[in-house]
């Protein structure tokens, strides 16, 4: 068998026909239902308690944190009410001794110092008046409330939400490893340390990135209608769409706004399908699953996502050199080959390794348009230790890239339509004609080539979007949702936050009273809180 047959065997085993995407989109509307029922679906599907997302008009000095792996990162981010924002921040490395602390307490109380540093460092001015300021008992965390910052902490770890900003630690994970904190509020840790540093800091949410991701493109997007889903493609994928309160049917502690009737969702769609009713499976598909350290899950990202794309086609790549009887990247003699070389694989090629292709590549061949695709043949060279690729070499390795992305594409498509045609904005009358917005981070739409390209052209396809439909469905880049998208959550918490009553808040101070052997709440305390 000649190479170009085998190579176009292989494409057509990476094909996802306009049938097999339209089932894969009714199934993932059906598996959306399901996790809207009930817990332990494929679809997660986690309430977010983020009740509304921002139009671009909102204002004010918000603080994000973001705890997303061996860095620290905080924030501060002036929305401007125009759509634009203006953000400043400092990076910080976690000490590896933190990471794997006797408690919790050491690792916050670590995060908590570097938020004041960064507050000395760049709002001195603010921080001064904090500090200079005499505490007030008229509001029960003793600073009048427009001198407090909010703050979205992004928690990039496993937590089981239960409120906007109250979420407890399910387990460690990048290396982290401190027991203690296991089954903890993570928010509570965190503002327990911000506390005693007497910081004007309140931790309003805890913020999940793809969420960040949705409320960064709804503030910057233009338009009349606000965004419904932010997504991720990326090194792995996610999405988090706007969802009606109606249709969330499964039990929900904690409190939240019932006043918008929606919440946003983290439907975690990564697991989409761990069944396989819909999702293609190629042996390749089977023998990374097989050699994954999470065999049976993560399906659909282990499709979609630029984590594992370049393994899919390392496999294949393997498989093709393996074969005698196909003359894949190597050369009987110097005549078969353009370049009038023999090809050759460095032994300690990073192809022979697992995870040693980066998905980086497959960019790279869908962009070299070249003739004799050098660009490519030069990358397989300093990339992968192949010298001399043949032109047939490189033409077949471009042509499997590009069915493994296309493959990624309609599969990010068939989760996008579904989500548009959950929203039900393409038939409501209200807004005909508006575009459907769709916010989008990450390696994958933003650097591999066409690949939006590729997720409209499926799009146009799907019954009940079809080419008109397609046409109004705008994807835009939201960058930053760690940032400006958590410190936007914080905004919608602080909007979200009811105001104590001044008898719950002497019944408190009552209580505490009680709690610490005194006999009556002082006289100016409730002067104080009644004036």
């Amino acid at each position: 068998m000649t190479l170009e047959s085998k190579a176009k065997s292989v494409v057509a085993q990476f094909d996802y026909t306009d049938d097999q995407v339209n089932k894969a989109v009714k199934e993932f509307l059906r598996q959306m239902d399901e996790g809207l029922q009930k817990d332990g679906t494929s679809l997660s599907q986690i309430p977010t308690y983020v009740t509304g997302v921002p139009n671009g008009t909102e204002k004010g000095l918000y603080m994000a944190v973001d705890l997303g792996g061996t860095n620290f990162r905080v924030c501060s981010i002036q929305l401007n009410g125009d759509t634009t924002f203006n953000l400043t921040f400092s990076k910080v490395a976690i000490p590896k001794d933190l990471m794997v602390a006797k408690t919790a307490q050491e690792l916050f109380a670590f995060l908590a110092k570097q938020i004041e540093l960064f507050l000395k460092e760049h709002h001195e001015e603010h921080f001064e008046q904090h500090v200079r300021r005499r505490m007030t008992i008229s509001s029960p965390d003793g600073f009048r409330d427009e001198h407090v910052f909010r703050l979205g902490f992004t928690f990039s770890f496993p937590v089981q939400q239960i409120g906007i900003n109250k979420g407890t630690l399910i387990r460690w994970t990048k290396g982290f490893d401190i027991p203690d904190a296991i089954g903890k509020d993570v928010c509570a840790l965190l503002q327990d340390e911000i506390d005693k540093l007497h910081l004007p800091v309140k931790v309003a949410a805890l913020v999940n990135d793809t969420v960040g991701t949705l409320m960064a493109r709804s503030y910057s997007s233009p338009g009349k209608t606000s965004t419904i889903l932010g997504a991720i493609f990326g090194t792995g994928t996610n999405g988090a769409y706007v969802e009606k309160l109606a249709n969330l049917k499964k039990p929900l502690t904690g409190e939240y706004d019932k006043s918008t009737g929606e919440m946003v969702i983290n439907t975690e769609w990564g697991s989409f399908d761990n069944q396989l009713n819909v999702l293609p499976n190629t042996p390749w598909d089977v023998a990374l699953d097989k050699a994954s350290v999470n065999p049976g899950i993560q399906m659909y990202e282990k499709r979609v996502s630029g984590m594992f794309l370049g393994e899919i086609l390392r496999l294949v790549i393997i498989d093709l050199l393996k074969n005698k009887d196909v003359a894949f990247f190597k050369d009987e003699n110097s005549s078969s080959n353009d370049w009038k070389s023999t090809t050759n694989i460095v032994a300690d090629s990073s192809i022979y390794t697992q995870w040693g292709l980066d998905t980086a590549i497959m960019s790279v061949a869908a962009a070299d348009s070249t003739p004799e695709l050098s660009t490519l043949r030069g990358e397989l060279e300093n990339q992968l230790g192949i010298h001399a690729a043949g032109l047939d070499d490189a033409q077949a390795f471009k042509a499997i890239a590009y069915a493994i992305g296309r493959r990624a594409a309609r599969l990010s498509a068939v989760a996008i339509a579904a989500i548009v045609l959950q929203s039900g904005k393409l038939t409501d009358p209200e807004i005909k004609d508006e575009p459907i917005d769709i916010g989008v981070d990450g390696s994958l739409v933003e650097h591999y080539p066409y690949f939006r390209d590729m997720i409209y052209e499926a799009l146009a396809i799907i019954d009940g979007i079809g080419p008109e439909g397609a046409k109004r469905i705008r994807i835009g880049i939201a960058k930053d949702g760690s940032g400006v998208g958590a410190a936007l959550i914080a905004l919608v918490a602080a909007g979200m936050e009811k105001s104590m009553s001044t008898q719950d808040y002497l019944g408190e101070l009552r209580s505490n009273a009680k709690t610490n052997n005194l006999t009556a709440v002082p006289e100016d305390a409730e002067n104080a809180a009644t004036d």
